[in-house]
Formats: C-alpha cells, structure tokens, sequence
C-alpha cells in the first residue's frame, strides 16, 4: 500500500508546479519573454526564491518545461484531430489539422507566443526533451499530411521550383527520407508552404492585427484551408 503522505505530497507539488508554469505564461501575456522571472513568480505566490527553485533551479528549466507542456498539447489537439477523419481523405485531414490548431492558438495564446512567436531573451534549449520531441512530431504531421496528398497534390503544387536536397536543413532531410522514402524533394517545399499558410493568420489574429479589419477571423481562415486544399487538386 503506497504511502498517503507521500501521495499528497506529490499531488501538492504536482498543483505548485502547475501554479508556477501558469504564472509565468500570465507574466509573459502581461509583460511579454521578458517578464518571465522565477523570482517575480515567487512574489506572485508568497514564495521565496529558494522554495522555488527547488521546482525549477534555473528560468531555462522553467521556460524548457513550459515549451514542452504547450508544444506537446498542441500536437495532440492536431494530431487527434487529423486521426478522426479517415486517411483517404487527405484534404479533410489537412483541415481537421488546421483547424485544430487554430483552435488550440486561441485558446492558449501565450503558449502559442511562447512556441512560435517571441523568443525568450537569453534562452537556450536543449537538444533533447519534450519540446523537441513535439516539434519532431508537429514537422512529422504536416510532412506526413502532405505525403499523403502527393500522388494527387505534385500535379499541382511543383510552383516551377527545381528543388534538389541541398535546399534545405540536412537534419530535415534525414528525419524526411526516413520516415517518408520516395517523398521527392519538392514535397518538403510544399510542407513549408502549407505550414505558412496554415499559421499565418493565426499568427496575425493572436497578436491582434485582425482586431477591427473582420469579424468573423475563422470564416476568413476557413476560407484560406479550403483554397490550400484546392491549390492541392484536394477535395473538402
């Protein structure tokens, strides 16, 4: 029989912990990167810094985790998203994708700040962790959305561009021909564009440069998915 005091303990710690990342997100929603400080967190609480930093020894740590956390539940909201629709639907897939997404970015802006938008002054992320391991599977899901819509979509979405390997990232290209062998080059290329256009106006709507130009933000991004599938030769 495990020990209550220990379990209450962790529950204790588990919810300090939580309090602690929200915060932060708040002073970041407030302040911008800047602003997010172990020592002003510990104000916030009624802590000092030294039972802090018992949570969190250092901001990276802090900033590392909250990375994770956020990029993680991203993911997951995309990815269960694109898994509900069936796979020979490739165009619904990459709306459902979309969607979700955009959902998540509203309902979690400063994560979305914090992952695709301000970069923290001074931080350095490690090579490995949860954060890394979400963004692997974020790039892994959009590469994987458009390797599903190639055999229609090259037809479509070459642009005139002769892409070679050489193009891009080394690193990307070696996560791409092993989890996708026979995805040409050019397909990477299309991944970036369909990235940009996924986030784009997401990115101008959490910062408010929609505020006051349209009413309706999702009819418009809606609009925008619908036309990239089509630019695809996809249906919707």
């Amino acid at each position: 029989m495990s020990d209550p005091r220990t379990s209450r303990r962790d529950r204790l710690r588990a919810q300090t912990s939580a309090e602690i990342k929200t915060i932060a997100l708040q002073l970041m929603a407030d302040g911008g990167p800047d602003a997010i400080s172990l020592r002003a967190i510990a104000r916030e609480m009624g802590m000092t810094a030294g039972a802090i930093y018992s949570y969190f020894p250092t901001r990276d740590d802090l900033v590392t985790t909250l990375i994770g956390d956020v990029y993680t539940s991203a993911v997951d909201a995309a990815e269960a998203a694109r898994d509900a629709v069936p796979e020979n639907d490739p165009g619904g897939r990459i709306l459902a994708w979309a969607r979700a997404m955009r959902e998540w970015a509203l309902a979690n802006p400063e994560g979305f700040r914090l992952v695709y938008g301000d970069p923290v002054p001074g931080y350095r992320p490690p090579e490995e962790g949860p954060g890394k391991e979400a963004e692997a599977r974020a790039c892994a899901g959009i590469v994987g959305l458009v390797a599903a819509a190639w055999p229609v979509a090259r037809e479509c979405a070459s642009g005139g561009g002769a892409y070679t390997w050489d193009d891009f990232d080394p690193a990307l290209v070696a996560h791409v021909r092993e989890d996708f062998p026979g995805l040409p080059p050019a397909a990477i290329a299309v991944t970036l564009r369909v990235w940009g256009r996924m986030h784009g106006l997401v990115a101008l709507e959490i910062y408010g440069h929609l505020r006051g130009l349209v009413h309706d933000p999702a009819a418009v991004y809606d609009d925008e998915m619908r036309d990239l599938v089509t630019s695809l030769g996809l249906k919707h």
